[in-house]
């Protein structure tokens, strides 16, 4: 999924909470399905996100499932996020099947029954989910409601700068926190006046992909206990890695660092600062890939490699977060067995999974399609396959409130790092109190 659309989807999950919490799609009954063996037939519209050469192999999907069911016809609408699916389902118009950028909203989509419970289709289908890995599975499934269905993920590893690797005499990417710090000062280089040329990493919460959550697996970091209750302040994961972060800012200077990020271009431009040689390693996900071959950076010679870790938790290298698309048949959609058929078809049938992992390249939700000799990959590309086949990999826990504890960590580490927590273990408890008040704990 490429930045642009990665973060137009986020930004539009922090809208999506007042069209559902405003009660525009009470959760519904129990859904009535047709009999075994029925044929669905008729129109369906699908709204997804995609653009340009993407909504290109998306059509090329969809022209897939038309050929092997003629008896339906899909009606596509591009460039929908999830603010637009969710007012025009409250309002009873909107799709009969809807394409989310994020897991995020899974949780609201479940929870009010904006979409669809799909665990009697399933069932009634025989649809073996074995295929479907188990994280996939979980991102999917919000407490007893499955109501979406993957379509391709997203899987974050380090990018590092073979070259200046090189010139600064390191000859592997850093496996540790600890070995990640001590190779981002040998990576950084300041002017006469003591302002930063280079630097190896950038610890700032909030440069391109450096978020809250992304940051959360290089220590095991846990959100949440069994009860759904925050832990931030319990789980002694985040102190290590917020002061590993500050150790890091206070290396560079606050000031500095933020003075130094006003030069880099847009994260998904051909101005990238990993891409322009300004960052030596820079936490990204798959899709970066196709950017870097599309943009043909001058001079660029890189590679991947799994994030580095905390030092005490050897057994996390090689995992990472993940996360990916998902669908759903709508609340009210007028045709929900044509919807779910083809849901069905995008989702398990695995030459289709393996065409759009090959066009959009991002990593197939299916482990049939993650073996299949028909993937185009690389070796760089298969260390993302790695991470998201990896059983220590995770991903943000679902909620119904959307990504609300995630916006409230992500303003305490805001704060954090420009200095202004005076003490970490009182603002972690504090920060969990305001996050369970959140989430009605």
């Amino acid at each position: 999924m490429s930045p642009l659309r990665r973060g137009a989807a986020l930004a539009a999950s922090l809208l999506v909470a007042a069209a559902l919490a405003a009660g525009c799609v009470p959760r519904p009954p129990r859904e009535t399905i047709a009999p075994p063996g029925s044929v669905a037939s008729g129109t369906i519209e699908f709204w997804h996100f995609f653009s340009d050469r993407e909504a290109d192999a998306i059509q090329q999907a969809v022209d897939r499932f038309e050929a092997k069911f003629p008896q339906v016809k899909v009606v596509v609408r591009a460039g929908q996020d999830d603010d637009k699916t969710t007012q025009a389902i409250g309002a009873g118009q909107g799709p009969d099947v809807a394409l989310s950028g994020t897991t995020d909203n899974v949780g609201k989509f479940c929870s009010t029954g904006a979409w669809r419970n799909l665990t009697p289709y399933l069932e009634r289908d025989h649809v073996d989910l074995s295929d479907v890995p188990q994280l996939v599975q979980q991102y999917t499934t919000y407490e007893d409601r499955r109501c979406a269905m993957p379509l391709l993920a997203d899987a974050y590893g380090l990018y590092y700068n073979k070259k200046l690797f090189a010139e600064a005499g390191i000859d592997a990417p850093p496996r540790t926190l600890t070995q990640l710090a001590y190779d981002a000062k040998q990576l950084t280089k300041r002017g006469t006046d003591g302002n930063l040329e280079q630097v190896g990493f950038d610890p700032l919460s909030g440069f391109y992909e450096n978020s809250v959550a992304h940051f959360a697996v290089l220590t095991g970091a846990r959100w949440m206990d069994e009860d759904g209750r925050s832990i931030l302040g319990a789980d002694p994961a985040w102190k290590t890695l917020l002061n590993w972060q500050k150790s890091m800012i206070d290396f560079y200077g606050y000031e500095n660092i933020r003075k130094f990020q006003s030069t880099f271009g847009d994260e998904g431009s051909a101005d990238n600062a990993f891409e322009k040689g300004q960052v030596a390693m820079n936490i990204d996900g798959e899709w970066r890939i196709a950017s870097i071959a599309a943009d043909e950076p001058a001079d660029l010679d890189w590679g991947v490699a799994p994030l580095p870790v905390a030092d005490n938790r050897p057994d996390l290298y090689g995992s990472g977060f993940v996360v990916g698309n998902v669908m759903g048949v709508a609340r009210n959609s007028h045709n929900p067995e044509a919807a779910w058929q083809f849901v069905k078809f995008l989702s398990t049938d695995t030459d289709t999974v393996v065409s759009l992992a090959n066009v959009i390249k991002n990593v197939p939700t299916l482990t049939s399609a993650l073996r299949s000799p028909a993937l185009t990959s690389d070796a760089n590309f298969k260390i993302f396959l790695n991470i998201s086949g990896n059983p220590k990999s995770s991903t943000s826990p679902l909620s119904a409130n959307g990504t609300a504890y995630q916006d409230l960590a992500q303003a305490f580490v805001n704060d954090w790092q420009a200095g202004k927590v005076g003490n970490l273990d009182r603002g972690l408890r504090k920060l969990d109190d305001t996050i369970n008040q959140a989430l009605g704990e």
